[in-house]
């Protein structure tokens, strides 16, 4: 029998120039177990021909999160958390949380600020 289902079912593009990006990948894997066997982590450093092939800005793909399904559909910040969250089971809460009308606008603020911060101190931005 032939099995056509893509070997990754998710690819995460994350940045492996900064550490905390690869703690948070090294704490997600553990978290996830077998659930995670298939994401693919994919790390942005210096692959920008890639990205834009692709079509995800360089820029963008440092400043937020990005998560490409099997069927090729690109999802980035809390869409992309959302994603890969609900594959945990201990994070299925916080996946739903983050996601509420009124949490998600804030938690998206934070995040984006707390980003372009670690970018700035970092001088990569």
């Amino acid at each position: 029998m032939d099995d056509k289902k893509p070997r990754h079912q998710l690819v995460v593009f994350y940045d492996g120039s900064c550490e905390g990006c690869i703690k948070d990948r090294a704490r997600y894997e553990r978290w996830a177990g077998d659930r995670g066997r298939d994401i693919y982590w994919f790390d942005i450093t210096d692959k920008e021909e890639v990205l834009l092939g692709m079509g995800i800005s360089p820029q963008q793909a440092l400043q937020e999160l990005h998560v490409q399904t099997a069927e090729g559909d690109i999802h980035s910040e809390l869409d992309a958390y959302i994603l890969l969250m609900k594959r945990v089971p201990r994070l299925m809460p916080l996946a739903w949380f983050i996601g509420l009308p009124v949490v998600r606008p804030v938690l998206s603020w934070l995040y984006r600020t707390w980003v372009r911060r670690r970018l700035e101190r970092d001088g990569r931005l």
